[in-house]
């Protein structure tokens, strides 16, 4: 599984990765030539190893003839029959000749390609309806020479699927750049619009730590700057949604992520490196889907693509070949080594969170326990004699863990009878309840194993930080990440 980390917005930093490279042993081709030389194996230049006689050398062969002074001894069959099939081998070469020379000729008087005539008038007979011993292959032949070759774009294109210029009219009307002014500065990104009244979709890491956030329309006459308002955002998906002031816009037509397949075209249109490279056009395909990540502790299951996706780029729309959206351009691994390995959330998964954000400002349903924890590594376990799972390191006053009796210091070793070593592991079983629910968790406390009963509550942390951001001019508290550097995976 990889883990994908973000680095700062503007400035990403990375990490040179190394590739450690197989040596070739050499040894198997020491006996063929001794003069072996740096790089590789130096090929044989005799005339003997290559069995062609080099220009400017003399050599006999058994089919030289040298007269005698005396009478020649009589030849035995097999030589009789040697010098016969010699005498064929330059018949066959003279007509060979003779041959080339009269199609030679022949263009050179004419102008016309004798080939091309004999496909010409063959094609030519099969239409009036002769008959031809290759028919077939001529018909063959002569499609080929007047077809084109498909571009990438066109083979990854599906039955009915329109042309990548198309797709770009279609889009790029919805496509808008969003510019976000931080404490420290000022972060680019893309957005894309889901509704007429002025809806649009971005990625959370946008707009995270924003003062204030404004609207421009990558592709359009309208080159005003609108205020956008922080409708709600979902950190642990990565996606937030914002509202202009500004109606009869063009919607995109969203797809179905559920129905890509591997290989097939993929289109982002994006704000690269801010404003200056707005509505940019990469194209690609599909390379892989359901790709685990995680992203900040956070997993997350992606689209891969090769269409290239660069700073500023996050929170564009991932189109098909129907120029329909579906997904969300989010994150790419950056290194030395690395090209073109880019991920997008898919988006039958983001329009529940999408539809949730602008009805609630937060994620209906999602449960919370209330409680922060660090993992135990094996060296600490081993070196403390203690289990493996995560140490309570705060509690929310009044949470449903505080409420279920939960201290600082227990270590959570497992949920719903489930032995866990981690956090990760710990949230994967708890995503699996709703609010409201009950579940057991099992606390490792003065040597001893402790039982408790949760009743999860609804996490309404996302709107909350929402309140905070309005009560403060739009300024949302910044979580830290921008601190990380040297991670060789970039959210943009």
């Amino acid at each position: 599984m990889l883990t994908v980390k973000r680095t700062n917005r503007e400035k990403p930093v990375s990490r040179h990765q190394s590739i450690s490279k197989e040596v070739m042993n050499m040894d198997n081709f020491n006996g063929i030539n001794e003069n072996n030389f740096s790089g590789g194996v130096q090929p044989s230049n005799t005339a003997a190893e290559s069995g062609i006689q080099q220009q400017g050398e003399t050599a006999s062969n058994e089919f030289s003839y040298y007269p005698q002074q005396s009478e020649p001894k009589k030849k035995s069959k097999g030589v009789r029959f040697l010098k016969g099939l010699a005498i064929t081998a330059a018949s066959v070469a003279c007509v060979a000749v003779i041959g080339a020379a009269s199609i030679f000729g022949y263009t050179l008087v004419t102008g016309q390609d004798l080939f091309e005539k004999n496909i010409s008038e063959q094609a030519e007979a099969a239409n009036a309806g002769g008959s031809s011993p290759v028919d077939s292959i001529t018909e063959e032949q002569a499609e080929r020479e007047i077809r084109d070759v498909p571009t990438l774009e066109q083979l990854a294109a599906l039955e009915n699927a329109l042309p990548i210029p198309e797709i770009v009219n279609k889009v790029s009307p919805s496509v808008v750049g969003v510019a976000c002014q931080l404490s420290n500065g000022t972060s680019y990104g893309t957005g894309f619009i889901i509704s007429k009244d002025g809806y649009i979709v971005t990625n959370y890491h946008v707009i995270e730590g924003a003062r204030s956030i404004n609207v421009t329309f990558s592709v359009s006459d309208d080159t005003q700057d609108y205020s956008a308002e922080l409708v709600g955002g979902d950190e642990q998906t990565d996606i937030a949604v914002l509202k202009i002031d500004k109606t009869d816009l063009t919607a995109v037509e969203l797809g179905k992520s559920g129905e890509l397949v591997v290989g097939e075209l993929a289109i982002t249109i994006g704000n690269p490196l801010g404003s200056e490279l707005s509505g940019t056009v990469t194209a690609g395909i599909i390379s892989a889907l359901n790709r685990t990540l995680t992203v900040e502790d956070r997993k997350m299951t992606l689209i891969q693509t090769d269409a290239s996706i660069n700073s500023g780029n996050s929170g564009g729309p991932l189109i098909n070949s129907y120029g329909q959206v579906v997904g969300i351009t989010s994150a790419k691994i950056s290194g030395t080594n690395t090209d073109n390995l880019g991920f997008a959330i898919p988006i039958d998964e983001a329009l529940p969170i999408v539809s949730d954000l602008i009805e609630y400002g937060y994620v209906k349903g999602r449960p919370v326990v209330g409680m922060v924890g660090e993992d135990i590594s094996e060296i600490y376990s081993q070196y403390y004699d203690i289990p493996r799972g995560f140490i309570v390191r705060d509690i929310t006053d009044g949470g449903p863990a505080d409420k279920a009796g939960v201290k600082v210091g227990d270590i959570v070793i497992g949920i719903e009878g489930e032995l866990i070593e981690s956090m990760d592991e710990f949230n994967e079983v708890k995503a699996k309840f709703k609010a409201g629910e009950t579940i057991t968790v099992s606390v490792y406390r003065d040597d001893e194993i402790v039982d408790l009963s949760i009743t999860l509550a609804e996490d309404k942390s996302a709107l909350e930080d929402k309140n905070e951001s309005d009560n403060n001019n739009g300024y949302m508290p910044d979580n830290g990440y921008d601190d990380f550097f040297g991670f060789p995976f970039f959210g943009y």
